[in-house]
């Protein structure tokens, strides 16, 4: 099935099956982030006829993760980063990447990770997130890891009114055992408390801005 005469009169170019032109690729594959099973549907023809000319046009192909990105997220990223206007946006941008840089986590292919047993700590970072790429706190999701003899509701219910959280943000609790006294004791009261939020393209620009601090 070729394409129309209208779609040829928008800049679309199919050449009796035989060739798919370069520019209607770079349209529906890069701007319009389409797959390039869509593609074949879309064009009638073979995914592998689709594959072939993305290779011979030299368009790089999406990895299986961006594909997998893509599917979750059709409309594109979920954040847009706005860049620091005032002073004060300044600090709150440079304590932000300070704080993934030494308590967040870099590697692998999960999202944003940061845990702390601070509350101001964690306010902190959640201000960041939300300033400079518009991520609402309603979006996070929260891990909470407590010694056994704490206990689960008092320790969920002074995060939930600290940080303005609901329980249903929270995943299940996890319990370990009691350790010996001390100072490590008393920082934990309240538990490790972990952000966490699914988006590997988030955590990977973070991991930018923080590569070219000087």
């Amino acid at each position: 099935m070729a394409y129309s005469a209208a779609n040829s009169r928008a800049g679309y170019v199919w050449y009796h099956g035989l060739m798919i032109d370069q520019s209607m690729l770079v349209e529906l594959y890069l701007k319009k982030q389409l797959s390039s099973s869509a593609i074949a549907d879309r064009l009638g023809c073979s995914e592998h006829k689709v594959n072939y000319w993305l290779a011979k046009h030299q368009i790089k192909k999406r990895s299986i993760s961006d594909a997998i990105y893509r599917m979750y997220h059709p409309n594109g990223d979920p954040f847009l980063f706005q860049p620091p206007r005032t002073m004060g946006d300044g600090m709150l941008y440079g304590l932000g990447l300070g704080l993934y840089w030494g308590e967040g986590s870099k590697r692998g292919k999960g999202g944003v990770r940061l845990c702390n047993t601070d509350v101001r700590l964690i306010k902190k970072f959640i201000e960041f997130l939300y300033k400079f790429f518009g991520i609402e706190k309603d979006k996070l999701k929260f891990g909470l890891q407590i010694f056994k003899d704490l206990s689960r509701d008092a320790t969920m219910q002074y995060w939930m009114r600290q940080l303005k959280i609901k329980k249903n943000q929270f995943y299940k609790v996890i319990v370990s055992k009691v350790r010996g006294e001390g100072t490590y004791k008393y920082k934990s009261e309240y538990g490790v408390l972990t952000i966490h939020l699914n988006n590997s393209r988030l955590k990977e620009l973070i991991c930018k801005h923080i590569d070219n601090i000087d």
